[in-house]
């Protein structure tokens, strides 16, 4: 009998430019926005976030020490988002971004907040602000 499987082949893989780590609508209750009820209530903010970063190395050698690490990364953005309350999405958009580039292996981040129980007076299904930020 014959193997027939599909023979392997060795392949030289090379970036072609930046990897990214995305998390996805990461809820957070807090108490952010302009007006008295919203710091006193507080309501959900939802943030997605794209790291960008190589992860060539944490792949070669199956190593998260090399990589971002999610779970860390989603509970510091946790942390953050549930923090000391701001005004504006825009600040806490930038928050994020500097918590996310904290981390040496991330080279650039993308992050969209979104307010959906924002006190709009007109039918709405989301407000959000996205920015895009790295390190100087």
């Amino acid at each position: 009998m014959t193997d027939q499987s599909t023979p392997t082949v060795a392949l030289a893989l090379v970036p072609d430019g930046p990897d990214a780590i995305t998390i996805t609508g990461l809820t957070v209750q807090a108490n952010h926005g302009v007006f008295d009820f919203e710091r006193r209530d507080g309501q959900p903010f939802v943030i997605d976030v794209t790291a960008w970063l190589n992860t060539a190395a944490a792949a070669a050698d199956d190593d998260l020490d090399q990589t971002l690490h999610y779970g860390v990364l989603s509970n510091e953005i946790a942390d953050a988002v549930a923090g000391e309350p701001v005004d504006l999405i825009e600040t806490l958009a930038e928050r994020v971004a500097r918590v996310v580039l904290a981390h040496e292996v991330a080279e650039r981040v993308r992050v969209t907040v979104h307010k959906p129980e924002a006190p709009i007076e007109v039918p709405f299904t989301d407000v959000s602000i996205t920015i895009t930020r790295r390190r100087a």
